[in-house]
């Protein structure tokens, strides 16, 4: 239900992305690497999520009445896409920024439910890696995702985070955690605090931490596929 609704409402945003020749040679770029490394069936599963991701940030920035470049895929990076004004104020960039994670996360959650029908490996692989890379990006340092939400939270709600981030490693086991955790302790002591605090994003970024330790979980073995 939830899914065909998200198809009815942003299916046309979905399609209307691939219709940028630039976009497109760019995501052939990056799926012939992959295709070289992984097969196939798995580079354009990873393709597909990272363009999802990347979409949700557009759909984001078209919300709050901004424009933005068309999704570049980079092979060995990943994929952005470039603001094409500047933000309004914290808030909006902040949920600009946790926006990619956001429908990324949707994208691995299909991917499981796909799995858990066929019970087909590759759909566990593709689930675990796209969770994997959007936990990544919840690392809040530069401009990336994670460092964009942090600009929206407070010193108390980034020991919130903090205290999310170790107790998922501790479920987990994710190294990947003990990094975002590192760098979390590290911007308690930064003074880029927002002027008032905002729950949502509190909320969303610690949604979207727990969310993705579990979906990262590849009950299959490993994260990345051989071929």
């Amino acid at each position: 239900g939830p899914a065909i609704v998200f198809l009815l409402t942003k299916g046309k945003l979905l399609l209307l992305g691939l219709t940028n020749l630039t976009t497109l040679l760019s995501m052939v770029a990056f799926l012939g690497v992959y295709w070289t490394l992984f097969g196939w069936k798995f580079a354009l599963g990873l393709v597909l999520s990272l363009y999802v991701h990347e979409m949700g940030h557009i759909a984001e920035i078209r919300r709050f009445g901004m424009a933005a470049s068309a999704p570049m895929f980079v092979p060995g990076f990943g994929a952005f896409v470039l603001l094409q004004q500047r933000w309004l104020n914290v808030a909006q960039d902040a949920r600009i920024g946790l926006a990619g994670p956001l429908w990324g996360t949707g994208a691995s959650v299909a991917c499981w439910l796909a799995w858990l029908a066929t019970r087909e490996p590759i759909w566990a692989a593709i689930a675990a890696s796209g969770a994997w890379l959007n936990l990544a990006n919840l690392l809040p340092i530069w401009s990336l995702d994670g460092g964009r939400g942090f600009r929206g939270l407070t010193r108390g709600h980034r020991g919130v985070i903090l205290a999310v981030l170790l107790l998922c490693w501790m479920f987990t086991r994710n190294g990947l955690l003990v990094v975002l955790a590192i760098a979390c302790g590290y911007r308690l002591f930064t003074k880029d605090f927002p002027e008032k605090a905002d729950v949502p994003v509190l909320l969303e970024f610690a949604g979207l931490v727990i969310s993705l330790a579990l979906l990262s979980i590849n009950h299959t073995g490993g994260i990345f596929p051989t071929r």
